[in-house]
């Protein structure tokens, strides 16, 4: 790795950790793409340089949800009772996301799933100013771990953080916008944690160019990125917590509506 693509992957980071705290994403949008030019660029096979941009970026997202958590909890703005409630069913549905992206149609489903995003974005967008209710989950159980099943099946699906899509589902079931945002950020871990595990399997007949790799993630990506992540992720949640519910919620849903465009985008020209 030369410097040069060192301190791209750094600066990477830095931007994917910032609007992980700030929106309680993951930032896999924002890595994987320019991880896989660079990976294309250094000779890996196209096929083999997504899978290693995905995996790579999954495994960041670790640190980035970890430091952002960090933050919005002194905030407090993460429901933990939540996330300890929806992690079993949220990871079985990573699991499950992972082996239905093997036989299902991913450009069909990314396509639908950024056409929904865009429309639900858009009605959270004008309904900004309405009032907020209280922050817990008026919910049965059952439902609420349906949903969390579902949110880590489609996120797993489609090679995305949980974060976009929990905190349109939790700021739509009643939630605070400040805490949705925080507690969305603990999504990402419950669903890169698994998904990390499976990227680090061996794997079969993959070009070595790209050295100190471990499955189908790059250590040296990994680790620059991760120090991008690691030291914005807190500035971005801080800043989430000083700014007002109205202008939070129409921040998120600008960038949700951009992210449901881009979902469609690839699923158009995949």
């Amino acid at each position: 790795m030369t410097l040069l693509t060192g301190l791209l992957l750094v600066a990477t980071g830095l931007f994917a950790g910032f609007a992980g705290g700030l929106f309680g994403i993951g930032g896999g949008l924002i890595i994987v793409p320019v991880l896989y030019l660079i990976l294309v660029s250094q000779g890996l096979p196209e096929a083999a340089a997504i899978k290693t941009a995905v995996a790579t970026s999954m495994a960041t997202i670790i640190v980035t949800s970890i430091r952002s958590v960090m933050r919005h909890h002194r905030h407090g703005n993460v429901d933990f009772a939540l996330l300890k409630s929806w992690a079993p069913f949220m990871a079985a549905g990573a699991v499950l996301g992972a082996f239905l992206a093997r036989v299902l149609d991913g450009q069909v489903l990314t396509g639908v799933f950024g056409a929904g995003l865009i429309i639900i974005a858009i009605q959270r967008y004008l309904n900004s100013k309405e009032q907020e209710r209280p922050a817990r989950l008026p919910l049965p159980m059952i439902v609420q771990h349906g949903i969390a099943g579902l949110l880590g099946t489609v996120s797993s699906l489609l090679g995305i953080g949980g974060g976009v899509i929990g905190v349109l589902v939790l700021t739509r079931a009643g939630e605070r916008v400040h805490r949705a945002v925080g507690t969305a950020a603990g999504f990402g871990l419950i669903i890169a944690i698994p998904g990390t595990l499976t990227y680090l399997l061996p794997v079969e007949a993959v070009p070595e160019t790209i050295p100190l790799k471990v499955g189908y993630i790059s250590v040296a990506g990994f680790l620059t990125i991760s120090l991008g992540t690691y030291l914005a992720a807190p500035l971005g949640a801080s800043l989430a917590a000083r700014l007002s519910a109205t202008l939070l919620t129409r921040i998120f849903s600008a960038y949700a509506i951009v992210t449901g465009v881009l979902l469609v985008r690839e699923a158009l020209l995949a």
